[in-house]
């Protein structure tokens, strides 16, 4: 299997991401990974627990499960204005189990 296609959530609305996972996983990417760090690993969480429950709107159009199947915690170098510094980073790893609901004609 190949590599997991990578959201990298930041300061957009969660709906962004939420639509993001929507469409990853409607293009065939049942199988990917949310990357957060520092202040935005928050909203990482929230992405993931909205997909998982497919609360919203939105997020009727995943899957019928919604996994999250790993979480990795670690921290990176970061070089900027004012030298090198250490941010948090979180990945949390999503996998869409099921049929994909189809669209309704209004």
């Amino acid at each position: 299997m190949g590599e997991r296609r990578i959201i990298f959530v930041g300061k957009k609305p969660l709906h962004a991401y939420v639509r993001a996972v929507v469409k990853a996983m409607e293009d065939g990417d049942r199988e990917l990974q949310l990357v957060a760090r520092g202040a935005t690993i928050s909203r990482a969480v929230d992405v993931a627990e909205v997909c998982r429950r497919r609360n919203g709107h939105i997020a009727q159009s995943l899957p019928e499960t919604v996994n999250i199947q790993g979480l990795s915690c670690e921290s990176e170098e970061v070089e900027g204005e004012n030298g090198t510094r250490t941010v948090s980073v979180l990945r949390i790893d999503l996998e869409g189990v099921g049929e994909m609901p189809t669209p309704q004609d209004d």
